[in-house]
């Protein structure tokens, strides 16, 4: 299968038979009109082309007609110069010249006519607008600016072929139009002869012309259009037939599968007339054959194993219940020889004083209590409710830093504490203890021997920050630290849920874990927010 291929199957992904008939129907009719648009521009653009060619046939033949003209009553009057009595004067020989020129050229509608100036742009005979002959018009101008007499008598005696286009006033007519002359020399009398035709009588021709293209471009564009439909018609009827042929197959393999799901059937393949289906109507009914085959099978093996798996599950339910049993008593255990020790070791202390035997015996004491505390919360954290309370959280975390100084002592390490006095927590003690003691507890543990553990308070705005700082070993994954048993240094023991028992807390009440490590130093930064009903803030 091609590119091509794939993403054309993909296009139909999930799509009915209908859809994608719909889709193709669509695409077909869009390519008939994009088709017949195509034809129906191209055949505008030939009747502009054959409407420009024909408006320029016309005016070529027309001044072809001008120029004939023109030379023709140049050779006239040539003729009779030449040929002319000399017993008559040359003024009378004009006279009779300009009245036959007058007389015998021009058209019914005044058109056509002949007139004659001589170069220095005096009017000598104009048929048509004779009130001013004998009048010097050289220097007249059309509408447009166009010196007409004087380019006339230059194309004259240049004697070219080039004509001159002005605006003139149309014999019968209250307008000027648009007129294209020719003129020739003759040279003995200085005269300018000349003729034109105004353009608005071409345009009728074209006019007609152009009736006949548009007629002729209709009937091309009917004859289009009429295949188009037809065309498209044939494909739609053929479509939907091809349709309704499949979707009555395609049903047949629907209702056998509805029914399949439900119960042992076959297909009957004398329902089925299309050869591709036959073939796969095979196929399915050996597959369903097999399915059935095998789904007995497994009805047996899965009555042998629901019942393994109840027996198991009823099994390990008892031994989490005497698990969850052994835990709770172990921890009440451990709590009450654990209060007498540290109970005593208080009374010593007051008689006799401080004892460096007696230190190491009071730090490692609070340790286990801290590991008590942390598997007592682990324990009642999913079936009590924590109930917050207003906490002097000063005097709170003097008290944990006090409870772990022995410990730190031990461990060759000072505590500094930064904080304001009469700062107020709005918080459940057991929790925020939880928070203090395993940081208190992971800062000693992890310090490089020697070194200072800060902890630090500070307001931010309407945030309170609280920070452990310690110089130890860089911590490579600060996400995975507050995943329950995950440690990062294993030769240092513990049981890895410390962190896990501070996350969950603080994800909780939504305070913010920030945790910064380098080669140098770690800090561990909480933040607490101010809510809408003053939770958590510390004041």
């Amino acid at each position: 299968m091609t590119i091509k291929e794939i993403k054309m199957m993909k296009l139909f992904q999930n799509k009915t038979i209908t859809y994608i008939h719909t889709v193709v129907m669509s695409i077909m009719l869009i390519s008939v009109l994009s088709f017949i648009t195509y034809v129906i521009y191209e055949e505008y653009n030939e009747f502009d082309r054959e409407a420009s060619l024909l408006r320029e046939f016309y005016i070529k033949k027309q001044k072809k007609t001008v120029s004939f003209d023109t030379n023709r009553v140049l050779n006239f009057i040539k003729h009779k110069y030449e040929n002319r009595d000399l017993s008559i004067d040359e003024e009378t020989l004009k006279r009779t010249i300009i009245e036959t020129i007058e007389n015998l050229y021009g058209r019914e509608d005044g058109t056509g006519y002949i007139f004659i100036y001589d170069f220095s742009g005096v009017k000598i005979s104009d048929p048509i607008w004779p009130y001013d002959v004998g009048k010097n018009l050289y220097d007249l101008t059309d509408v447009n600016g166009v010196q007409v007499i004087k380019e006339l008598i230059t194309v004259a005696k240049t004697n070219d072929d080039n004509f001159v286009e002005y605006t003139w006033r149309k014999p019968g007519s209250a307008y000027d139009s648009l007129k294209v002359s020719h003129a020739k020399a003759f040279k003995p009398w200085k005269w300018m002869i000349g003729t034109g035709i105004y353009l608005d009588e071409v345009e009728k021709f074209i006019d007609e012309d152009q009736e006949t293209l548009q007629k002729r471009l209709s009937k091309h564009i009917m004859e289009i259009l009429s295949l188009s439909i037809i065309l498209f018609g044939i494909s739609l009827i053929g479509i939907i037939v091809i349709n309704r042929i499949i979707s009555r197959e395609l049903n047949v393999f629907s209702k056998f599968f509805q029914k399949a799901s439900k119960s042992y059937v076959l297909i009957n393949d004398n329902e089925i007339y299309l050869q591709r289906f036959k073939e796969m109507v095979t196929y399915i009914n050996s597959m369903v054959e097999e399915i059935h085959n095998r789904k007995d099978k497994l009805e047996e093996m899965n009555l042998l194993l629901e019942k393994k798996v109840e027996q198991k599950t009823e099994d390990l339910n008892h031994l989490l219940e005497k698990q969850d049993s052994f835990i709770k008593h172990s921890i009440h255990e451990i709590n009450t020889p654990l209060a007498v020790i540290i109970t005593h070791l208080d009374i010593f202390k007051m008689k006799f004083g401080d004892n460096r035997y007696l230190s190491k015996i009071e730090a490692g004491t609070k340790m286990i209590a801290n590991i008590y505390d942390d598997l007592s919360y682990m324990v009642k954290r999913d079936r009590f409710v924590y109930e917050k309370e207003t906490i002097d959280f000063s005097e709170f975390l003097e008290s944990r830093i006090s409870f772990f100084e022995e410990i730190a002592l031990g461990n060759k390490h000072t505590i500094v504490s930064k904080m304001d006095h009469n700062m107020i927590c709005y918080f459940n003690k057991i929790e925020l203890q939880r928070i203090i003691d395993n940081n208190l507890s992971n800062a000693i543990k992890y310090a490089k021997k020697g070194t200072e553990i800060m902890v630090e308070v500070s307001k931010e705005s309407n945030q309170t920050k609280l920070q452990f700082k310690t110089y130890s070993t860089k911590i490579e994954d600060t996400k995975r630290i507050f995943e329950a048993f995950h440690q990062e240094e294993d030769l240092k023991g513990g049981f890895g849920l410390g962190l896990e028992i501070v996350g969950s807390i603080c994800s909780k009440h939504d305070v913010k874990i920030e945790v910064q490590s380098n080669e140098e130093f770690t800090v561990f930064s909480y933040l607490f927010i101010k809510g809408e009903n003053n939770e958590n803030i510390i004041a």
